[in-house]
């Protein structure tokens, strides 16, 4: 059974058929929608007694074995809801967080997962439950009020996570020194980031002809992947397809993901994958860049690549497929493809092609700055082109 309430919020019945297929990628299946409005939400039961009374019938109608919030609950408002409707209750980010235990491979990614579950499930350490009221003190503790099985719990699920982010900080480093040696070799990073399910790993195959999973489902992949991609000979070009973002994506998802997430904080430059047919597409790129700004990477140069420009139709904004625009200064800064059909791939090829060549240009007339000080060429005129790059790299 799939709760949505809507807060006067333009854009529910697209955010509520995101629901429907987190839940399909889940592996269940909704047997029933049920929606209703409100102001703000009830402290008790977030959707109000009312409403918490239609759905424990529509639970019995149907025969549902789940009821899945599309909103953050609280433990209380949980377990309040789960006295009503008499089955188990979850809300969004249980959804997010079950479908990423059930998709990650590596084992960096599930570490990640298990942190982000640990750390979600203190949160839900809440006395509601017998087992956990006082218990008596220790050995020669005679009248002390003791422990509580609330503090072992924590205490316990504290001590994984530490365990779990000691774990990951090994990995991490691991995953720097791979970086490190990129940066050493002069390689140009490059990341694919972008909503879930725009078709990131599809072009990510396209340019690179390697057969990462791809499915027409929310979080088909999560693990970071980087192939050497061709572009021309005095180039090393290192290509990443990294995890999905989603709207409101759980903030301990974001922390645990973070050593995943550093490849697009590393990276010289951003491919921003946008599922041109969503009509929502304005608002999920606005949460990409909401979660780049969170791990650091808002300043990183970015491409805003709109694909599926063949499920558009004729005429439109976005149309034709395979083009691209640029900005005052001759910077392409979107392109317009199909990663599906492969049209417009040349395209994205030529522009970090393009950029590739930038970056290089810029590092050696940085270099050559260097050079030129250290000889006392201190009040030497440059051009106005070597200028604006030394502006662009902090140099005065």
């Amino acid at each position: 059974m799939l709760v949505g309430i809507n807060f006067d919020d333009v854009h529910f019945e697209v955010q509520l058929a995101e629901a429907r297929e987190l839940i399909s990628s889940a592996g269940a299946k909704v047997a029933s929608t049920l929606t209703g409005k409100r102001h703000k939400p009830d402290p008790a039961t977030f959707a109000g007694s009312g409403k918490i009374e239609e759905i424990a019938e529509a639970v019995v109608q149907t025969n549902a074995s789940l009821v899945v919030f599309n909103h953050q609950l609280s433990p209380i408002q949980i377990r309040n809801i789960e006295k009503i409707v008499g089955v188990r209750v979850i809300d969004r980010t249980d959804l997010i967080l079950d479908i990423f235990a059930q998709r990650a491979r590596s084992a960096e990614g599930k570490l990640q997962v298990e942190l982000a579950q640990m750390q979600h499930l203190m949160t839900r350490l809440v006395k509601g439950w017998t087992h956990l009221e006082r218990q008596r003190g220790g050995i020669s503790v005679r009248g002390g009020p003791g422990e509580s099985q609330l503090e072992l719990d924590r205490r316990m699920v504290g001590d994984k996570v530490k365990k779990l982010k000691e774990k990951l900080k090994k990995l991490g480093r691991q995953r720097n020194t791979q970086r490190a040696s990129r940066r050493r070799a002069g390689t140009f990073s490059v990341s694919i980031v972008g909503y879930t399910n725009a078709g990131k790993s599809t072009l990510f195959n396209r340019l690179t002809r390697s057969g990462t999973y791809v499915a027409d489902q929310l979080f088909a992949t999560l693990d970071t992947t980087t192939r050497r991609l061709y572009i021309a000979p005095n180039i090393n070009v290192a290509l990443s397809d990294t995890v999905g973002f989603i709207r409101n994506l759980p903030h301990g998802l974001v922390a645990a993901f973070h050593a995943t997430l550093t490849e697009a904080v590393e990276a010289d430059l951003l491919l921003h994958v946008v599922d041109a047919a969503n009509p929502a597409r304005e608002e999920q790129i606005a949460e990409v860049n909401k979660v780049l700004a969170e791990i650091g990477a808002e300043l990183i140069p970015q491409i805003v690549v709109y694909n599926k420009i063949d499920l558009l139709d004729t005429g439109t904004l976005f149309a034709p497929a395979s083009a691209s625009l640029r900005d005052e200064s001759d910077k392409i800064i979107e392109l317009r493809v199909s990663a599906m059909s492969g049209v417009g791939m040349n395209l994205v090829r030529d522009t970090i092609h393009e950029y590739a060549e930038m970056l290089h240009h810029r590092t050696d007339l940085a270099s050559d700055f260097d050079e030129r000080s250290q000889v006392g060429y201190e009040n030497e005129v440059v051009s106005i082109d070597q200028a604006q790059s030394f502006a662009h790299l902090g140099v005065s």
